[in-house]
């Protein structure tokens, strides 16, 4: 990690809601400070059981959030992209961290007191709708996964995870920023699992995948396996 500087929120060309939210209350932004920091690729932004003492806000990057598991089993939950808060569920609801959040690629956030946050949060109606619409999705993504590791088969799950990369990147063709033991916490099985059903996808010529650049051929049929796998 590398902090950049402390920077006050007057010069702020992001306006995230905490800016808003502030401007919105009469405060003085110009004695209003923040951390601002560099994570480069793989570095952990946050560590599971670790103290919560600000609220992260994702300015640049993408990163994953997962549960660290015994004998290096970990569970990626989602990816977080900018203009996220890090760590959101742990802010209210315990003094550490419940999971790890990884940088997939150079990540620039903005570390606000969490104080000034749980201020807003009782003071600030438009700024506790916005963080309870926030918590709502990630608790979302969290029911989707259980139901996913209870029902699904393995090649269900990767097609799950396939479908989310489709949607998360807006297009049918992407450059997969996860490794595939990556790939493989996402969809909560082995890496060697994973490169199988790739392959098999591969063949089925439902992908196509040349090293880290995925294209989904036919995302009907993907879709059946993943509701019916």
């Amino acid at each position: 990690m590398k902090f950049i500087k402390k920077n006050s929120c007057r010069g702020c060309t992001i306006k995230c809601d905490v800016h808003k939210a502030l401007i919105s209350q009469g405060a003085d932004i110009s004695n209003f400070e923040t951390i601002q920091a560099e994570y480069s690729r793989h570095e952990l932004i946050c560590k599971q059981n670790a103290e919560v003492t600000h609220a992260i806000y994702m300015v640049k990057g993408t990163a994953t959030l997962f549960i660290e598991g015994y004998n290096n089993r970990n569970i990626i939950l989602y990816i977080l992209r900018p203009h996220n808060y890090i760590g959101l569920l742990s802010f209210f609801e315990s003094p550490q961290y419940s999971y790890s959040v990884k940088a997939l690629e150079e990540c620039h956030v903005c570390m606000i007191d969490l104080k000034v946050l749980k201020t807003l949060y009782a003071q600030n109606h438009d700024f506790l709708m916005g963080l309870n619409e926030a918590f709502g999705k990630s608790v979302k993504l969290i029911m989707n996964k259980i139901i996913s590791l209870n029902q699904k088969q393995i090649r269900g799950r990767v097609a799950e995870s396939l479908l989310y990369l489709t949607r998360f990147y807006k297009s049918t063709r992407f450059t997969l920023l996860l490794t595939r033991k990556e790939l493989g916490e996402f969809s909560s099985i082995s890496e060697e699992n994973t490169v199988r059903i790739l392959n098999e996808f591969k063949r089925e010529k439902i992908i196509s995948i040349t090293g880290k650049d995925v294209e989904i051929l036919d995302q009907q049929l993907l879709e059946k396996i993943n509701e019916f796998g």
